[in-house]
């Protein structure tokens, strides 16, 4: 019994607590102890359930562990059975529609039957959802449109997930004893912000078509398909994850690895530029003149072939880059070491998990100068914002602080609610008290794009406002952008001197990259927010950073790469003018 295949059984067997609704914490269980088994990535788990060592882990308690004994035992588990019981098939699915806890799932099958998703569409555009209690024409309206974005994005995983599956494969990839060497390609090696599948380039010393057919055949695999070329395979294991396995041999590699990585328009691009310069790219093979195949070290060596500047991954989308590098003028981009301080924090004072003193220590373990915390606003009072009384004790805290952290320094900040009209949350003398402000929307989500730009452009025409926070209010897989007509906004930022946040919450990612790139063309200065409400969320600034090199962005164009002073003065330079 294979870790997936077990971690893929507690999760069903969480999933179906969830939906009987009565066993709370024994889901988040189960849920818990399946992710501690993908980590584990081994073929066997016998052995270490035989040793005692697979009690040890963390996150795997007497009732999971009871579970996996009968799974590597049998290979069944009478509890999964025993709670698929009685439950259609298809109500788990219901449960990934976004907007549909288990408790509204259980009413509506048990009221109007349903039993699908079919189903779940049917009744919520004959108006029958509308008639529960609770629901109502909005919430009917919502759930359709959650069904909609589900099947269009049900292949799609966000980054971080993605990333960390394709690392876990990667790690037991490269023991395999044919295997010299391993990279993680496509989409994650781009970055991109949601990704289809994993694809995995491996440079082998036996033969590649044998290798890629022995994953093939790996405990968890569900089903196998060849690819045309023979060392390729596409496998789909039990739960769900796609990989795309390239096996080639060393003289392959780099061509392989750059094929695999960029998007299709950058290798059509790139293989149109190289016949222009004398050369063909045939499989995984760079031929020069007389027919005589290029020796490359690394991918590097096959941009300087071709008189390039190497491409870094996450730009490789064929998007002016192999323009830009025959020219000499790629970017030099943003690093995670060029990061000074982060702005978009929250402790326990508002819906944060954390103390604030816990955030700044946090913040200067990872290597920074400075952290901003901006709680909410009075109005957010859905996430704990701070009335007047409590801000002025927060701002005293942060004060204490600030004199026991030496040269590392606490910013006052805000997350003030930009209010349907524009105005932000609190007065003028208030706000003037904050280092800078963060505006940001969370309410109202649903005016036309007209009014909401209105909206948006009312706010940041107050000198208070230092940096307009998620400026689409997208959430990926589960809610899209409310319309706004982004040009707009951006042109109004370079105009009058607000930062636009790129938040770097993974499911946000917004400003979305592709408007990133539009921004830095306008000269909009650009904050990477981790939007943290937790000490372990501040690294969201990793994935934010890799967000920020898919658009182009250089340190030089990045707010919180500067000084705390800087900053401060960044935003009481709007309030002067």
């Amino acid at each position: 019994m294979d870790s997936r295949s077990a971690a893929h059984v507690l999760s069903q067997i969480g999933a179906l607590l969830e939906l009987k609704g009565d066993q709370k914490f024994k889901a988040r269980a189960y849920a818990g102890a399946a992710r501690a088994l993908i980590a584990l990535d081994t073929d066997d788990l016998g052995p270490l359930l035989r040793s005692g060592e697979l009690a040890e882990v963390p996150g795997v308690g007497p009732a999971t562990l009871s579970v996996v004994r009968e799974l590597v035992e049998t290979g069944e588990s009478s509890y999964l059975e025993e709670l698929r019981e009685g439950i259609p098939e298809g109500l788990l699915e219901l449960l990934r529609v976004p907007g549909l806890g288990a408790a509204k799932v259980q009413l509506i099958h048990a009221t109007l039957g349903v039993e699908s998703l079919e189903d779940l569409e049917r009744v919520a555009q004959n108006g029958q959802l509308a008639s529960l209690p609770r629901f109502g024409k909005k919430t009917a309206e919502k759930i359709l449109k959650g069904i909609e974005i589900l099947r269009r994005d049900a292949h799609l995983k966000r980054f971080p997930a993605a990333a960390v599956e394709a690392h876990l494969l990667l790690a037991n990839i490269v023991k395999h004893p044919d295997i010299t060497h391993a990279d993680v390609a496509g989409a994650i090696r781009r970055h991109n912000e949601l990704v289809a599948g994993i694809e995995i380039v491996a440079e082998c010393s036996a033969d590649p078509a044998k290798v890629a057919a022995s994953f093939a055949r790996s405990p968890g695999v569900r089903e196998s398909k060849t690819r045309e070329d023979p060392g390729s395979v596409h496998v789909r294991f039990v739960d769900g994850t796609h990989l795309d396995m390239h096996c080639v041999g060393k003289g392959d590699y780099p061509v392989a690895l750059w094929r695999a990585t960029g998007s299709a328009a950058h290798v059509e691009e790139l293989t149109v530029l190289a016949q222009k310069k004398g050369f063909e790219i045939i499989g995984n093979s760079l031929i020069g003149k007389g027919a005589k195949r290029v020796d490359l070290a690394d991918e590097e060596s096959l941009f300087t072939a071709l008189d390039l500047q190497p491409i870094p991954p996450e730009m490789r989308e064929g998007m002016g880059e192999i323009e830009a590098a025959a020219r000499r003028e790629l970017p030099n981009l943003v690093t995670f070491d060029d990061i000074r301080g982060v702005l978009h924090c929250h402790s326990d004072y508002s819906d944060g998990a954390a103390t604030i003193e816990a955030m700044a220590l946090a913040a200067k373990e990872r290597g920074w100068d400075y952290i901003g915390i901006s709680d909410h606003s009075e109005s957010a009072f859905y996430a704990g914002g701070l009335k007047r009384d409590r801000l002025l004790r927060q701002q005293e805290e942060i004060d204490e602080v600030n004199a026991r952290m030496g040269a590392f320094r606490i910013l006052k900040g805000i997350e003030a609610d930009i209010l349907a009209d524009g105005r932000l949350d609190y007065d003028a003398e208030i706000l003037d008290g904050f280092d800078y402000v963060v505006g940001s929307i969370h309410s109202r989500f649903s005016m036309d794009g007209d009014a909401m730009t209105k909206r948006v452009l009312a706010a940041m025409d107050d000198p208070h406002l230092t940096i307009l926070a998620h400026p689409t209010g997208r959430l990926l897989l589960t809610r899209e952008p409310y319309p706004i007509n982004i040009q707009a906004v951006l042109e109004k930022a370079a105009q009058v001197g607000v930062a636009v946040e790129l938040n770097a919450d993974p499911h946000r990612f917004d400003l979305d990259w592709r408007y990133c790139r539009q921004a830095k063309e306008l000269g909009v200065t650009i904050e990477i927010g981790p939007d943290a409400h937790s000490t372990a969320a501040l690294d969201n600034v990793h994935f934010g950073i890799g967000m920020a090199r898919k658009a182009w962005l250089e340190a030089g164009e990045i707010l919180n790469a500067r000084s705390a002073d800087d900053v401060v003065a960044f935003a009481r330079k709007r309030r002067t003018t």
